[in-house]
């Protein structure tokens, strides 16, 4: 007997493009509100109304607001909503192509500015409601975790790693990398006091220096 013939899933690019359109409105709608709002008075209809869809179309799309505030935290951080780790961005490489550990330092002050720059504020947003809800909090736990994992990834990258030996246990390192690499220096120097964005980078990659390097 033939083989009956196996039909390929029907996959309409069209209608790819308008979702990935749809969630992209959504998502920006999103950040607007729970910068502005917060976290609390930030509603479905709210978000439904700014992105220009239903109600049912945003509960669909992301099933609870918790995970909307994910995934505005993720596209933020990223610059994008590609499935690309931070560290494999072209704006990171600076980091692994440092051959001193001054070089280390000064590329991934540049990564925190722009970082915090484009997430600073909805970092803020998503501390405010860390206590709101079970799953608000994990995810400010699992930011505070991620935060730290990128200080260790870059105290790990040989030229700094040899240099701080000299001065810190590894762990005292990450620790004080972990506490120059929180968004809020930013809103806090940047944001509130007017500092120059180029003057904010060379403070903290000066900071970063005097404090880890003999």
């Amino acid at each position: 007997m033939p083989e009956p013939s196996r039909r390929r899933p029907y996959r309409s690019r069209v209608r790819e493009d308008g979702a990935a359109r749809t969630r992209a409105a959504i998502v920006s709608a999103a950040r607007t509100l729970f910068v502005r709002d917060g976290y609390a008075g930030t509603s479905w209809d709210a978000v439904a109304e700014l992105a220009g869809v239903s109600r049912p179309t945003v509960v669909s799309a992301f099933g609870t607001k918790a995970a909307l505030l994910s995934r505005v935290l993720d596209e933020s951080l990223a610059g994008d909503d590609e499935p690309v780790a931070v560290r494999d961005r072209p704006w990171f490489q600076p980091v692994w192509m440092s051959t001193t550990p001054e070089q280390t330092l000064e590329a991934y002050a540049q990564v925190c500015t722009l970082i915090s720059r484009r997430a600073a504020d909805v970092v803020e947003a998503l501390h405010r409601a860390a206590d709101s809800s079970p799953e608000v909090d994990a995810l400010w736990e699992k930011w505070l975790v991620g935060r730290r994992a990128g200080a260790a990834m870059v105290v790990g990258h040989p030229p700094l790693a040899d240099a701080v030996r000299l001065r810190h246990s590894r762990e005292r390192a990450v620790d004080v990398l972990w506490t120059l690499n929180n968004p809020d220096l930013y809103l806090a120097l940047v944001t509130r006091a007017g500092w120059d964005e180029d003057e904010f980078t060379t403070w903290l990659a000066e900071t970063m220096g005097a404090t880890l390097l003999a």
